[in-house]
């Protein structure tokens, strides 16, 4: 008898569970509910304010998809969803991280409340972090579940930097600056990143993370450059179904990855 009981108690615990993580916890971005929220579904995008929130311009929103996909040269499978907050407690439980902005590879991105805060007071720019969080979620509707996980991360990075304009604004520092920093010794070799390697390297920069995304925006900005869009577009979507990096490159710039960041290396210091 007792074990009937089990049986039935824990499916129904598990469900419980669930529905708070949907609801108020960490799966939030893939619930197909958003209570608290008021929903507006747009041409392009669907933005969710949280009850309380100050912010009315969602309208503008709905064109920054659009900018987004010509810069890539892809489109979205399916509108993005934009979750405004406005409560600092709920946002945290939610993503589970203090950065001012995440997105989700389904197609969900949270803003908190201090950045629409801090954009509201000018402090930074809402389109452009926007921007940045869309490149992302393009590129990931755009790829496998595999691709997903072996994508470069600098890569993807660098991609948004450069899509969204970031470099030189706020926190994040000017090609000059990243010219003259690298020109110092802080070259941060891109296949470091979010390895077990990346703390080997030692950089003398005020902020190790803007300069990093910063840096990883001009690698990409000389990819074009130097070899093209066309060519830098055949790399950048050519890693969704190929995901070793190094052979994707030599094949489409026709040099060795490691050759590049020499080549890049030497273009700097000249």
């Amino acid at each position: 008898m007792k074990r009937k009981y089990i049986y039935i108690i824990i499916p129904v615990a598990v469900f419980f569970v669930l529905l708070y993580l949907f609801l108020f916890g960490r799966l939030f971005p893939f619930s197909p509910v958003a209570f608290g929220f008021q929903k507006y579904e747009q041409e392009n995008t669907i933005v969710y304010i949280q009850n309380g929130s100050t912010f009315q311009d969602y309208q503008v929103i709905d064109s920054y998809p659009k900018i987004v996909e010509s810069s890539h040269d892809l489109r979205f499978s399916k509108k993005p969803k934009i979750f405004i907050f406005s409560d600092e407690n709920s946002y945290l439980k939610r993503a589970r991280t203090n950065a001012r902005f995440i997105a989700y590879p389904d197609r969900s991105l949270m803003a908190s409340p201090w950045a629409i805060d801090e954009a509201q007071k000018g402090v930074i720019s809402l389109e452009i972090y926007l921007k940045h969080e869309l490149s992302h979620i393009l590129l990931n509707q755009n790829m496998g579940l595999i691709a997903d996980f072996r994508y470069p991360k600098w890569l993807m990075e660098g991609i948004a930097m450069y899509t969204a304009e970031q470099t030189g604004t706020s926190i994040y520092p000017s090609k000059s600056q990243v010219y003259e920093l690298i020109r110092e010794g802080n070259y941060f070799p891109p296949q470091f990143y979010k390895t077990s390697q990346e703390e080997d390297i030692q950089m003398n920069v005020e902020n190790k993370i803007a300069f990093l995304y910063s840096e990883f925006a001009y690698i990409v900005d000389y990819l074009i450059e130097r070899y093209g869009e066309e060519k830098f577009h055949q790399y950048m979507t050519g890693l969704f179904t190929n995901t070793n990096h190094d052979v994707v490159f030599k094949k489409i710039f026709n040099i060795a990855f490691s050759e590049f960041q020499n080549e890049f290396l030497e273009f700097v210091r000249r």
